[in-house]
Formats: structure tokens, sequence, C-alpha cells
């Protein structure tokens, strides 16, 4: 019943939200202002170097998340190490060009979930096969969803005695590699947790393993005075919202919103809709940004909202409406095509990557 009221009331506070309420607002009342793109492959290293210098610092970006995975050339790790990785010279023009920029720049691992895609095994379980949490589900030859499995991305078990030690290799070497002070961990679409089958995760709670993983990510960094960013669908009730099973939690993850440190960093993606969720996390006391990919109305509607959740709420609410952040989700050459013109969107009725950007920054300005 709680949920239902809290979900009744936003969704009231927002549609009496007016376009005039923003009126006056400029970049400068949005701390983040944020873009977030798989990193680039060495050979497309100058023209994304390009693009930090002539586009997103210009257009008051601030804050680059950038999809590093296993592209990188770990020393900790080599044995994790993906083809055409990046070296540690070619990030440090990275890091360089986006100081010069003022911009802030954050690399991501996925942690969790996401440690498969499609018939593709990631690279930790399959150095690590021990670190899954359901080997007994096979990758298909051919992957497709639905299927009998509930197969979407495969995840390690978080509480295999051995994977932090790994994964806290991994975050220590990228972000002292990014000279960053922030690290994001993904953590979004976990649909394998507290497997029955698991026989360190079978019959425990999946709120209290997620906020465990959390934490323990958390801690790590904090330890060395960094801050750790994730997406947000895992914290959020799917069912009470309607929101469902992408963009929300329907195996009873979302009660770890309660669990976690406060100062954790929340990226709440929605990209069909505008789905104000971002009171939900700035009243639990997170600091939330939220995120459009594709289409331009949404983040037009994104950036409006989150001024207004600024301009009318007390101080100490405030500050938790972070930004924004544009996600993409195409590889940071494929962008660039699209972004100069020299290519267009394979399926335009779906929306546009490129210029769903420059309507976020647009919006921004005005």
């Amino acid at each position: 019943m709680k949920y239902r009221l809290l979900t009744a009331l936003l969704i009231a506070g927002f549609c009496r939200f007016s376009p005039a309420a923003a009126q006056g607002s400029s970049t400068d009342q949005l701390p983040v202002r944020g873009f977030c793109i798989a990193a680039p492959n060495p050979e497309g290293l100058d023209e994304f170097i390009g693009f930090i210098e002539k586009d997103l610092g210009p257009n008051g970006i601030n804050t680059l998340i950038l999809r590093v995975d296993y592209r990188y050339q770990y020393n900790t790790h080599p044995e994790l190490r993906s083809e055409n990785a990046l070296t540690k010279q070619q990030v440090g023009r990275l890091v360089q060009a986006c100081k010069k920029a003022g911009i802030r720049v954050i690399p991501q691992v996925n942690l969790l979930g996401h440690q498969s895609w499609a018939s593709t095994l990631g690279n930790l379980l399959k150095v690590y096969p021990q670190f899954d949490e359901t080997p007994h589900v096979e990758l298909p030859e051919k992957y497709e969803w639905p299927n009998d499995d509930g197969l979407y991305c495969k995840s390690y078990c978080p509480l295999h005695p051995d994977v932090h030690q790994v994964v806290f290799d991994i975050m220590d070497e990228i972000t002292a590699a990014f000279e960053t002070d922030a690290f994001h961990a993904g953590l979004d679409e976990v649909f394998y947790i507290a497997d029955d089958k698991c026989p360190r995760c079978g019959g425990k709670d999946p709120a209290e393993l997620f906020a465990g993983e959390v934490t323990a990510l958390r801690n790590h960094l904090a330890a060395k005075g960094k801050e750790l960013w994730i997406w947000g669908d895992r914290l959020i009730d799917g069912k009470t919202t309607g929101i469902g099973m992408w963009e929300a939690s329907m195996n009873n993850t979302y009660r770890a919103i309660d669990m976690i440190p406060k100062d954790v960093v929340i990226c709440d993606w929605h990209y069909e809709q505008a789905v104000p969720t971002a009171p939900y996390f700035a009243m639990k006391g997170f600091r939330i940004l939220s995120c459009p990919w594709r289409k331009g109305d949404v983040a037009r509607e994104q950036v409006k909202s989150m001024l207004f959740y600024r301009s009318q709420s007390p101080q100490a609410m405030k500050e938790n409406y972070y930004g924004v952040l544009q996600t993409v989700w195409t590889s940071a050459e494929n962008f660039m095509d699209l972004y100069y013109g020299r290519k267009q969107e394979q399926a335009p009725e779906r929306g546009d990557q490129a210029g769903c950007f420059r309507d976020m920054v647009d919006e921004m300005k005005r």
C-alpha cells in the first residue's frame, strides 16, 4: 500500500509540472551533464578525442562515462584482456583530453550481471568459469528471447570466495589508469541472482544479495576515496510501479534500496517514457541522474523535470537531483558516424541516438 501511495503522489506531482516552471534555467543548475558511451577502439581514438574537444566540452558536458569492461590492457589480470584493447598510454591521451575540456571521466566495468551477451560468454566467466552463478545454464548456439532458461545475461556469484579478489584488482587498476575518483559498476538487468541451484546463494534473499554486492563494491572504493556509480533499475519495484522487468525489478531486488549506502550515485534510465522515478531515489537520500537514450522528447522531459525538481525541493533534497546522462548503446565508432552524418540509424522508427543527444543539449541550454 505504501508503495502505491508513493507512486501516486509522484505521478500527481509530475503531472502538475509546467515547462514555465523551469524558465530561466541554465546548464549550471544541473551539477552533472553527462554522456555515456563505449570506449573507442585504438584506431578510433583520434576522432573520439576530437569529439571530446569539439563537441562534448563546448556543449556543456562535464562528465563522461566510458564503458571499458575488458578492452583495456590490464596488468593485474592480463588473462582478461579483450582483443584490440586500449593501452595505458592511449587511456592517458583520453584522460588529458577530458581534463583540458573540463570533463570528469568515469570508467565502467559491468559487474554482477551482464557477464554474457546472446551466445557469447564474457571474459570474466570465460577465464573463471567457477564464478558462474548458473553453470547449469548453457549458452545456446542461436540465442532467442524469451527462452526456457530465462537467460538474458549470465551473472557471477556474489558469494564466491574468490570473485572479489579479481574484481577489486580490476576496479583499482582501471580507476588508476583513468586518474579518476569514481567507478561505474553497471549492475543493471540482473536476472540471475539467488539461483536455487547455487550452493552459496540458493534460498537467500535476492535483495540482501544485491545489497551485499553493492555495499562490498562501494566499501572497497570508499576506502580509497572513490565513489560508486550504478544503474538504478534493480532498485525499483517493477510490479507496483507497472514499469516491468527491464527498467525495474521483478525478481525482488528492489528492497535493496533501503540496505545500501546513501553515497552510491544512481543512474536512473528510462528510454521510452520520462518515468518520474527520480523523486523516489532523491527522497531515499541518493544522488540521482535521469538517463535518456534515443528519443529526443524523452530527453527533453527528463531535463525539464530535473530542473523542476531542483527548483521546488528543499536544500537538503535539491542536491540529490544530480543531473542528466545521455546513454549511447552502440560503438563509439558507429556513434561518430551517426553524429557526423556519415550513416543513418538502421531502425529510425525506434529512435535516433545522435538526435537525442542534440535534443538533450539543446534543452539544457534553453
